[in-house]
């Protein structure tokens, strides 16, 4: 635990003007930013008898071992950096929302010649118009099929596009009427371009405008006895009402507004997130997060603003932002807000009216979120702390691991060895720390030399990242202890790109777990036990799961460790190794799939995957390219004389492979000329 007062700046030396402050730990890892009006003033607040600190803050500040800060000209600007700084360092101890689910979006790209509409998950992208989010993908599809009627636009994937425009042939939805059809010219890029725009005015609220339209057509085509297209018009505005309908009127007039809802108690915050658009609610989300900060309704808010717009411009920012609680500093909040709309932008809490009854309702939204959130990480948080207590008593740890890392090692007969790293914390896969490894120390199949040489490689890399940033002064190394050499870039490490400044970033194999798990028995345990010793690590436990029994086994002991099948702990320690076989077998699997795919030809220098392609599209296969002389290769447009002599040389030296045979009649299957077998 740091003393505050070590890193404390001088009387001072802190400007008094806007800015914002990083607080970095003993390993230069950004742990908290903050932005502030007067910098001298905040800074102050954080440098106080640590008794009258909140104990959120104060963790926060006996964990820091030093603070720096930027000064920037406004509040606006500062606002920014904060966001962009959280976004770049992802400090542990600032508020972070979560998505509770995956939501879907309602997609345009009008990015395209053809803009197509779809359904999109994940990160936004540019040039496409989004709406919604929704709760389920289904409601975007009622929808979406309801207004195909009227605005026929494209919806089918590129594939599908261009084989259509290939055959001259459109999909089910031409014949039919819900697509336009240009892939056969039906319409031109600028028709379709219409319609996908009237399908974006729709959808963004201007409703009124085209049922109107197609009222005064569906009388006048009445009026000229046109019975038919009457018919269809009317059809078509019975199927717009429809999709309108699907969304329910709660604001009468047509207000653009988010309304946001915070629910909260000492340990976590749910945000509820309403989209109104012309009225209507176009899209709902909700967000949880741990109150990792001591942070109050205002600071929720600000930062619930910041995760939700930093990324939107334009029309994704509305015209009116509904709030429980307004930020610390509303007029630098809302000027960000249009300085991302490109207009004015109204932040406020509503007072009266159908807003405010309709901001009951989404705070009634945030206080169910909540509750639900709660009852369900409550049962995970049992189960997985008693879990690793159960694993810390078996194992005679004085701590529970909350970081374990497990090892294991994949080939098909001695081919393609490869191994991998899966990382649990606190009992929940840490997708972004799994690695992968080639084993490159040797050749053949040996399971224990490829784990002794994983983990030696591993936590050499993890003494080097310790030794780079200063955690520990080198020291003579202990008996027998093997040197850990410089890694060259390209030896098949996953760390060959590793940055090298003190940003702040989480660095690759820099934090050392409490437990390993290697998937095997007592020879995999005593290699990895062999490999720490000669790095000189001796604070790290080590055991090995068989799959035999599900015997757990501990370095030095001729019996395992055998946990009851009820136990939590076994369930945890079976999921992990299970996690680092799926990850093993998966990049194994992929590796050979590549090797299989190779060709003789890969062997010849300098011929790239155009030229390839252009020898076997002209010969036919890579068996009549073996028979052709010098002169015929030299006749391939973008081929010389060296390189076709090349070319040649590689087809002679490879061995020829052994014919196949049917097992089942016993006849040789001869190869045809296009490569393929009869």
């Amino acid at each position: 635990m740091a003393d505050p007062s070590s890193y404390r700046p001088k009387p001072g030396q802190i400007p008094d003007s806007p800015g914002v402050y990083k607080f970095r730990d003993e390993h230069r890892r950004v742990i908290y930013v903050g932005k502030a009006k007067s910098l001298r003033q905040r800074l102050a607040n954080y440098f106080q008898d640590l008794a009258n600190l909140h104990p959120r803050t104060r963790t926060m500040v006996t964990t820091a071992a030093s603070v720096e800060w930027t000064v920037v000209a406004t509040e606006v600007e500062a606002l920014q950096l904060e966001y962009s700084w959280i976004k770049e360092y992802d400090p542990r101890f600032n508020v972070k929302y979560r998505d509770d689910k995956s939501y879907p979006y309602l997609a345009v790209t009008l990015n395209e010649e053809f803009p197509r509409v779809q359904v999109m998950r994940g990160a936004k992208k540019k040039g496409v118009r989004y709406f919604g989010p929704y709760g389920h993908a289904w409601a975007i599809r009622e929808t979406v099929d309801l207004m195909l009627r009227v605005f026929p636009v494209r919806t089918c994937s590129a594939g599908v596009f261009k084989n259509a425009t290939r055959t001259g042939r459109p999909c089910l939805l031409g014949y039919i009427g819900k697509c336009s059809a240009p892939c056969v010219g039906r319409v031109t890029p600028e028709e379709h371009r219409e319609l996908a725009d009237g399908f974006c005015d729709f959808m963004a609220g201007r409703t009124g405008t085209y049922i109107r339209r197609l009222e005064k057509d569906m009388m006048a085509a009445a009026e000229e006895m046109e019975y038919e297209r009457a018919a269809r018009l009317r059809d078509d505005v019975e199927a717009l009402k429809r999709a309108m309908e699907k969304s329910a009127v709660v604001l009468a007039d047509a207000t653009d507004a988010d309304l946001i809802a915070v629910a909260e108690d000492e340990l976590e915050a749910a945000v509820q997130i309403f989209h109104v658009r012309g009225g209507r609610v176009r899209g709902q989300r909700g967000w949880v997060t741990d109150k990792v900060e001591a942070v109050d309704t205002s600071g929720l808010v600000e930062h619930a603003l910041q995760q939700l717009y930093g990324e939107e411009t334009g029309d994704s920012v509305p015209k009116e932002v509904l709030v429980p609680a307004l930020p610390e500093d509303p007029e630098a909040v809302s000027q960000w807000l249009a300085d991302r709309r490109g207009s004015q932008v109204s932040l406020r809490i509503p007072q009266r009216g159908d807003k405010k009854d309709l901001m009951v309702t989404v705070q009634r939204n945030a206080q169910q979120a909540l509750g639900l959130h709660k009852t369900k990480r409550a049962s995970d948080l049992t189960t997985r702390s008693r879990a690793l207590e159960e694993i810390a008593e078996a194992l005679g740890l004085d701590t529970a691991p909350l970081r374990i890392e497990c090892f294991d090692i994949s080939h098909l007969q001695g081919d393609d060895v490869v191994a991998s790293m899966v990382v649990f914390e606190d009992g929940l896969a840490r997708k972004s720390e799994y690695r992968r490894f080639q084993i490159k120390g040797f050749e053949g199949q040996d399971d224990v030399r490829s784990m002794h040489e994983v983990i030696g490689r591993r936590f050499r890399r993890y003494l080097q990242e310790k030794e780079r940033t200063g955690e520990w002064e080198e020291s003579p190394a202990p008996a027998g202890a093997v040197p850990a050499p410089e890694t060259a870039a390209g030896d098949g490490d996953p760390f060959d790109n590793e940055p090298r400044e003190d940003d702040g970033r989480p660095k690759r194999f820099a934090y050392p777990p409490q437990l390993v798990v290697v998937d095997g028995g007592q020879p995999q345990v005593a290699a990895a036990k062999r490999a720490l010793d000669e790095l000189g690590i001796d604070d790290i436990a080590v055991c090995g799961l068989a799959k035999r029994l599900e015997e757990v086994w501990l370095p030095d002991d001729d019996d395992p460790v055998v946990l009851p099948r009820s136990s939590e702990g076994l369930y945890l320690l079976q999921r992990i190794r299970d996690e680092a076989h799926r990850f093993a077998i998966t990049y194994q699997r992929a590796k050979r799939a590549k090797r299989i795919r190779s060709s003789p030809l890969d062997a010849v220098a300098g011929l790239g995957e155009t030229r390839k392609q252009a020898l076997i599209k002209h010969f036919g296969s890579v068996k009549k390219l073996k028979q052709a002389t010098i002169d015929e290769i030299c006749e391939v447009p973008g081929i010389g004389r060296r390189t076709a002599e090349s070319v040649a040389v590689a087809l002679a030296s490879t061995t020829p492979a052994a014919p196949a045979v049917n097992t089942a009649t016993g006849e040789i299957i001869e190869e045809d000329d296009g490569g393929s077998t009869t």
